[in-house]
């Protein structure tokens, strides 16, 4: 009797220690399939601008007030912010290192010192990095001036590769990380063309422009050209306008080949049918002169220098301008329209430059 009741409980207290399989729970419902989702390819978020606003007489435009300005995409006017309170500044110093200026190098370690004073100011930050056959960075983002200074004072010359588009490609990501509410910029210190890059001149200017960078070139390339030979005059241009290439829907008037190829002079305007035949992947266009595409393609200016001092005159004047500048930012109210969109910003009576436009990818 007592054997059959000792089992019974010993079989109870097993059945009530072994763990009971967990309900599982309902699977989680299938989203729609149907449904299209909005994706943008290579769209913009919030577009920046940077404006320069000048007077008659060509003389930086201070004091003005937000409601002053208007800004205009693809001609139809944006709800624009406008801070005309100083904005930080996050800047690569992007050096050419490689062989072939290796005389120049000495007049370029010496401007490591001006960065702080010039151009980036207490609130700013810099990263130096160099290129020949190598993108190196030889200091991160920084606000102490002393490591600024002794990086570039630190530069070595090396092979006589000159990856100067992977070199800019590679700043411009460095910058993109930088916080929305700093203005980010490129000065590069180099020759105007590139060698051996992997990176095509329409992707990096496309990162340029998606990562809201500005581009202020020195160029060493005239230095050089004036040391070791007399000017080039070039050779005159007897052709007829008729037979000059020019970009699609574009005629071959005396105007407009004298304004696409430099005779006479050529601004802004003129810029713009280039740049978009660029991002239709024109190859042939800017290939001798990758500087010229960054430089008017991001609003930046280019400068060039013969001597020390005017390497240092001409950072005096990169600062300067940096510090003249207007930072307006707008979320564009026309993103349907693909394709490059030019940008205009009106202050009144008074003459302003700013980055011509931006490309924008289409929606699928």
């Amino acid at each position: 009797m007592f054997r059959p009741i000792l089992l019974t409980f010993l079989c109870g207290v097993v059945i009530a220690q072994t763990p009971q399989p967990q309900q599982q729970p309902p699977p989680p419902p299938q989203q729609d399939q149907t449904q299209p989702s909005t994706i943008f390819r290579g769209g913009v978020e919030v577009v920046q601008a940077p404006v320069l606003v000048f007077d008659r007489d060509g003389n930086y435009v201070d004091g003005l007030q937000p409601h002053q300005f208007h800004l205009f995409d693809n001609g139809k006017e944006q709800n624009i912010n406008v801070d005309v309170a100083y904005q930080p500044i996050s800047l690569v110093i992007c050096l050419q290192a490689n062989a072939h200026v290796e005389g120049i190098l000495p007049q370029v370690k010496k401007i490591g010192g001006l960065i702080a004073p010039l151009l980036i100011g207490e609130q700013g930050e810099a990263a130096v990095i160099a290129f020949d056959s190598r993108i190196r960075t030889l200091q991160d983002f920084t606000s102490d001036s002393e490591k600024i200074t002794k990086a570039v004072k630190d530069l070595t010359a090396g092979s006589n590769a000159n990856r100067m588009i992977d070199a800019v490609s590679a700043a411009s990501r460095m910058l993109r990380n930088r916080p929305n509410n700093r203005r980010r910029i490129i000065l590069y210190i180099g020759e105007t063309r590139d060698i051996s890059s992997e990176t095509g001149l329409r992707e990096a200017l496309m990162d340029l422009q998606y990562s809201n960078v500005m581009f202020y070139p020195v160029d060493m390339s005239r230095l050089f050209s004036t040391l070791s030979a007399k000017p080039d005059p070039g050779r005159q241009d007897l052709r007829p306008p008729a037979m000059h290439p020019m970009p699609s829907g574009v005629p071959a008037t005396p105007t407009s080949v004298a304004q696409t190829y430099g005779i006479g002079g050529g601004g802004r305007a003129e810029f713009i049918p280039l740049m978009v035949e660029m991002f239709k992947d024109v190859k042939a266009i800017f290939k001798d002169n990758p500087v010229e595409a960054f430089t008017k393609g991001t609003g930046g200016t280019e400068y060039t220098f013969y001597k020390q001092k005017g390497l240092e005159d001409a950072i005096q004047k990169i600062g300067a301008e940096l510090h003249s500048q207007y930072f307006v930012s707008y979320m564009p109210n026309n993103k349907d329209e693909g394709g490059f969109h030019t940008l205009e910003v009106t202050v009144g009576a008074y003459k302003t430059q700013t980055r011509p436009g931006y490309w924008l990818g289409t929606k699928q």
